[in-house]
């Protein structure tokens, strides 16, 4: 036990906390340093340097073991992944005789994050729901790695069962949790997402559209993938939660794809962008929302500030 008075402990506390926020603070700008450096097209690094990449893993293995009680929303690592993670190549899908996209071809590199973005109806949820084998294409070939292990958070919230309290449906009413290869205590990772509280006991069945969907990523994100699928994950988030969300995003060591109307989230967290541009195509373009906006003004000039309907190419039938 602790001899000393209760000042004599809440300085060296203190002085304890002090010491783990600095060594904490380099790690993190080591690790960012790194996922700049990994997340560089190959022709921009010119050659995989395999001592840095082992130095990531390392990075990776410190990442999994980083204290949680300081963090609102921490996204744990999943295993390392492989060189191909998706990749479409003239990828088409319709629905009746509407073509909602042709010719799709893009490769998502590891450590990628991509905004997918575009108008209601385009098939950006089609598309990962096809990710995720629920759909097929109707042609071309879209091909997700063998290292690839999915977390999918979908805009349903169906699946919550309304009859229990918040701690419940998150916890499964254990007191130490799994999230990812570590186990933690329940009430804590609950509260992580910020559910503090008497917020815990809340029924699910009363909760606003924002506190669902942090309820829904709460429960979907223990399971520690490399590749996450975000369907709208700011929708009704308050300000705190969605900035904690971006952070736990920057520090990801995996990929993320993440469908999004909210171009300020998006311009601090994609790396590529996957726009739905309507008439039946889709853009792929390396940097955030904000270059992309910058390259289609100088494709289009004053059309890309114009207000347009989505619209869809009819499916010819081949016979």
């Amino acid at each position: 036990p602790f001899e000393g008075n209760y000042s004599s402990w809440l300085e060296q506390k203190q002085t304890r906390l002090a010491h783990e926020e600095k060594t904490e603070s380099a790690r993190q700008r080591t690790l960012t340093r790194e996922l700049e450096w990994v997340r560089m097209n190959a022709s921009s690094r010119l050659t995989k340097n395999k001592a840095r990449l082992a130095r990531y893993d390392a990075l990776l293995a410190e990442e999994r073991n980083v204290k949680l009680d300081n963090v609102e929303i921490h996204i744990p690592a999943g295993p390392r992944l492989g060189d191909v993670v998706v990749e479409a190549d003239n990828v088409s899908k319709a629905y009746g005789d509407r073509l909602l996209f042709e010719n799709l071809t893009f490769k998502l590199p590891p450590a990628g994050i991509v905004g997918v973005i575009g108008g209601n109806g385009a098939g950006k949820t089609t598309l990962l729901r096809m990710i995720t084998g629920e759909e097929q294409p109707d042609s071309g070939e879209l091909t997700v790695g063998e290292t690839v292990e999915l977390s999918y958070v979908d805009q349903s919230r169906d699946s919550l069962d309304g009859s229990k309290n918040v701690w419940e449906e998150i916890s499964g009413g254990v007191d130490q949790l799994k999230v990812g290869d570590r186990t933690m205590n329940s009430r804590a990772y609950v509260s992580s997402f910020n559910f503090k509280g008497s917020d815990q006991q809340k029924t699910v069945g009363k909760l606003s559209g924002g506190e669902r969907n942090r309820l829904q990523m709460a429960k979907l994100l223990q399971t520690a993938g490399n590749l996450l699928l975000l369907d709208e994950p700011s929708n009704d988030l308050d300000v705190d939660t969605l900035r904690a969300l971006e952070d736990a995003l920057l520090s990801f060591p995996g990929c993320a794809m993440i469908v999004s109307h909210d171009r300020w989230f998006l311009d601090r967290v994609a790396t590529h962008v996957l726009a739905f541009e309507g008439d039946s195509k889709v853009n792929w373009f390396e940097g955030n929302f904000e270059a992309y906006e910058g390259w289609r003004h100088e494709q289009l000039g004053d059309e890309a500030d114009r207000p347009h309907r989505m619209t869809y190419k009819r499916l010819v039938s081949r016979s």
